[in-house]
């Protein structure tokens, strides 16, 4: 049975994208990529990078956290009301309730610092997802 991922992201989905785009091609069998946006825009840019499957909203990310086996997006998904309010504290409590494993990007737009995490571009942090991602497969 392949590894489920939720890939969850909002406003653009621009990060969202880059890690569905590296995991698809880094790992094309073994996993299912199930795109999650707050919104249809960034459903539309990860479903664009080849997720598997894509649905939009709050039900959609509720629901489809308690079935899969890694979530990966940028931090803020376990933050309520952020991404501009797009995040909703729904989402982010079953997100952060989730049994699945989460890997979260340290990149926000909020107001919020992680001390002891380097400041890298998002390739590397991309890159960084993928490599977890693999070690669970093995």
């Amino acid at each position: 049975m392949p590894l489920r991922i939720a890939v969850i992201d909002g406003q653009g989905g621009g990060i969202g994208a880059a890690i569905v785009r590296r995991i698809k091609d880094d790992l094309q069998e073994g996993v299912e990529v199930i795109a999650l946006g707050t919104n249809s825009t960034a459903t539309s840019a990860m479903m664009k990078a080849r997720a598997n499957k894509g649905a939009t909203g709050e039900n959609a990310i509720v629901r489809t956290s308690r079935e899969v086996d890694v979530i990966a997006g940028p931090i803020s998904i376990i933050m309520a009301n952020s991404m501009l309010g797009e995040l909703t504290p729904k989402m982010a409590e079953a997100v952060a309730s989730s049994g699945a494993e989460k890997i979260l990007i340290p990149m926000s737009q909020e107001r919020l610092e992680i001390i002891g995490v380097a400041k890298e571009p998002l390739p590397h942090l991309v890159e960084g997802t993928v490599k977890r991602i693999k070690e669970m497969i093995r």
